[in-house]
């Protein structure tokens, strides 16, 4: 169970595909703890893979990868840096490439595209945070970050998207729930 003041997160509405009309997964999650979710996009470009994140996509190291940048805020508060890779052979000529909002956001933008995720790999860990991090989300001294590497993945694990995502985190919970068929 959470401590009481502590935010508990399900990763399940930010990797499944939205409906037509539907808010974002951070939008929604923010009003239901009675708060605004927003985001701003920082940054969307083609950059060499690094490491980790050729790893995750199964692609050669520096093979070029389509990034989105984003900042999320909470009440107009930093909260989360998340930075979303995508193949190029993907994204490349879609609107995961382009520098704008995508309606539904990108999971729903990938089942559209005939690459739904359904199989997903998170890993978490805590870690002291850069001072790019620490600026960012304007961190206390001594504050750690969590951060948590998602792996989205279609029926036939072809993964189609890694993202990098750095959270404050006090007062955050995460939850895992699992279905089994």
């Amino acid at each position: 169970m959470a401590e009481p003041g502590t935010w508990v997160s399900v990763s399940t509405p930010y990797v499944t595909p939205r409906s037509p009309g539907d808010r974002e997964a951070w939008a929604a999650e923010a009003a239901q703890h009675g708060h605004t979710g927003t985001q701003r996009l920082i940054e969307v470009s083609e950059v060499a893979a690094s490491p980790v994140v050729a790893e995750a996509l199964r692609l050669a190291a520096d093979e070029p990868v389509v990034v989105r940048r984003r900042l999320m805020l909470l009440d107009d508060k930093p909260v989360e840096l998340t930075d979303s890779y995508y193949p190029t052979a993907i994204a490349r000529g879609t609107p995961l490439a382009e520098p704008r909002k995508i309606p539904g956001g990108a999971v729903t933008l990938l089942a559209e595209l005939g690459h739904r995720p359904r199989r997903i790999t998170e890993d978490v860990s805590s870690r002291e945070p850069t001072a790019h991090e620490r600026a960012a989300l304007a961190l206390d001294p001594q504050e750690w970050v969590l951060r948590l590497i998602r792996v989205a993945a279609t029926d036939s694990g072809q993964p189609v998207e890694a993202s990098m995502i750095t959270m404050k985190a006090r007062h955050r919970h995460l939850r895992y729930q699992l279905t089994i068929d």
